[in-house]
C-alpha cells in the first residue's frame, strides 16, 4: 500500500489520473470501430476575479505527458500572456488515443498558469521589487515543486522550497523561523547563531516581531550584527497587527535615525496584491505565501473543433482551426488558421503567430527552455505591453 496519496509519473503516464468517463469513451470507440481523426483547442472562457490576462505554465509538462502518442500538438510558448477564449494549445490525433489524458493535461495547466498569473500579479504590485515564494506550506507537498516552478516562471526571484529550487536550478531562499528564536530562548543570541553558522553567501535577514516590539527588535539586530545585517523581516500577525503601514514606517524611521540605512526592510505573512499595494513605497522585498500558491484555477477546457478535416463543435466553440496574432505592441488577433496576417489590424505593426509546433508525431519538436528563460520572457511582455492589473 502507500504511504501518501499520490499518483506517481508512471500512474500519469498510464492514464490512471483520468476522469472515468473517458476510458469508458475509449473503450465504446474501439469496439465499435470508431476511428476518426479530431482537432481540438484548449481554451478558457473566463479568469480568476474577473482579471483581464493570464501567464501560461505548465506547457513542459504537457509536452512530457503527451510525448511518444502518435499526435501533433501546437502551443503558447510557455510564458505567454494570453486572454479568455484564446487557444493556448490544440491536439490532432484520434481521440481514443489522446482522450483519457486530458484531465490530467487540463490539471497540469490549469493549476500552473493560476500560479503564473497571481505570481506575476503580485510582482506588477510589488511595482517590481524582489518578491519570494513562500507559500508551499499551504499546499500539498506532492505538487510543491510544481508550485515553485510556476511561482518563479510568474516572476518571484526566488522560492522557499529545496526540491523546487533545485529542480529550476536556482538555490532556495529564506530567512529564519519564529520557532528559531522560541527554541533558542533568545532572540539576540538567534541572531547570532545565524550569522556563525549559516554559509555567508545568505543573506542575514533577521526575523524582528517575536518576542518584543517590532522597532525595538530591529533595533537589537541591527545592533547585535551590524554591516552584516542585510534586512529585518517583519511577519507580524493580523492579530497583532494594527496599522501595518504604521509599524514598518517605524521601524524605517528608528534605523535610519541611527545609521542603519543599508538595512532593507522585508515583508511577509498574508500578503496579496491589494495588501502589498498599500505598503510598497515602504518596504524593500515581499515574501509572499498562499496568495500565490493557492491561486485560483485558470479554468481550461479541451473542446473538439474539427472531425476528420470538417469544421464542428459543441454548441458555445468556435469550430475549424485557429491561430492567434500578436503584434510588438500587445495586439491580439485569432484569425481561422488559413488565414494568415502580416500586420496588426488595429496598429499596423508587425504580428507573430503564438501558436507553435510543440509535439510532431509524438516526437518533442519545440525547445523546452529553462525556467529562468522563461521568467525573463514574461517579465519582459509585462514591460513591454504595459500589463496592469485591472
Amino acid at each position: 500500500m502507500r504511504s501518501f496519496y499520490i499518483a506517481h509519473e508512471e500512474d500519469i503516464k498510464a492514464g490512471k489520473t483520468t476522469d472515468i468517463y473517458f476510458i469508458r469513451t475509449r473503450k465504446i470507440l474501439v469496439e465499435r470501430g470508431i476511428h476518426r481523426r479530431v482537432f481540438a483547442d484548449v481554451t478558457t472562457t473566463g479568469l480568476p476575479k474577473g482579471w483581464k490576462w493570464g501567464v501560461l505554465a505548465g506547457i513542459e509538462e504537457v509536452a512530457k505527458l503527451l510525448e511518444g502518442l502518435p499526435v501533433n500538438v501546437y502551443a503558447m510558448p510557455e510564458g505567454t500572456i494570453f486572454h479568455p477564449y484564446e487557444p493556448v494549445l490544440q491536439i490532432e490525433g484520434y481521440y481514443e488515443e489522446f482522450g483519457i489524458y486530458e484531465t490530467a493535461l487540463l490539471g497540469m495547466l490549469s493549476q500552473a498558469s493560476g500560479i503564473a498569473t497571481a505570481a506575476l500579479r503580485v510582482k506588477i504590485a510589488a511595482n517590481f521589487k524582489p518578491v519570494y515564494s513562500f507559500g508551499i506550506r499551504h499546499m500539498h507537498p506532492a505538487i510543491a515543486p510544481m508550485i515553485d516552478r510556476s511561482a518563479f516562471i510568474g516572476g518571484c526571484d526566488g522560492v522557499s522550497g529545496v526540491l523546487g529550487a533545485e529542480m529550476i536550478g536556482e538555490k532556495p531562499v529564506g530567512t529564519m523561523p519564529h520557532a528559531l528564536i522560541l527554541t533558542v530562548g533568545d532572540q539576540v543570541k538567534a541572531w547570532k547563531y545565524f550569522d556563525e553558522v549559516v554559509e555567508p553567501e545568505v543573506p542575514r535577514t533577521a526575523l524582528v516581531d517575536t518576542i518584543c516590539d517590532e522597532k525595538f527588535e530591529a533595533l537589537m539586530a541591527a545592533e547585535a550584527l551590524g554591516e552584516r545585517l542585510t534586512a529585518v523581516r517583519l511577519d507580524t500577525p493580523g492579530s497583532r497587527r494594527g496599522n501595518f503601514r504604521r509599524i514598518i514606517e517605524e521601524v524605517r524611521w528608528e534605523l535610519d535615525l541611527r545609521g542603519y540605512e543599508h538595512v532593507k526592510i522585508f515583508v511577509s505573512g498574508g500578503l496579496n496584491e491589494e495588501s502589498i499595494r498599500e505598503i510598497v513605497d515602504i518596504a524593500d522585498a515581499f515574501g509572499v505565501g498562499s496568495s500565490i500558491a493557492s491561486a485560483k484555477p485558470i479554468d481550461f477546457s479541451l473542446d473538439i473543433v474539427e472531425i476528420e478535416g470538417k469544421p464542428f463543435t459543441k454548441r458555445g466553440k468556435l469550430s475549424g482551426r485557429k491561430q492567434i496574432y500578436r503584434c510588438e505592441n500587445g495586439h491580439y488577433h485569432r484569425v481561422s488558421a488559413d488565414k494568415k496576417l502580416e500586420r496588426c489590424p488595429v496598429c499596423g505593426a508587425k504580428v507573430e503567430p503564438l501558436l507553435k509546433p510543440l509535439i510532431e508525431n509524438g516526437e518533442i519538436v519545440a525547445e523546452l527552455p529553462k525556467a529562468t528563460e522563461i521568467r525573463e520572457y514574461v517579465l519582459e511582455q509585462a514591460e513591454r505591453f504595459g500589463l496592469g492589473l485591472d
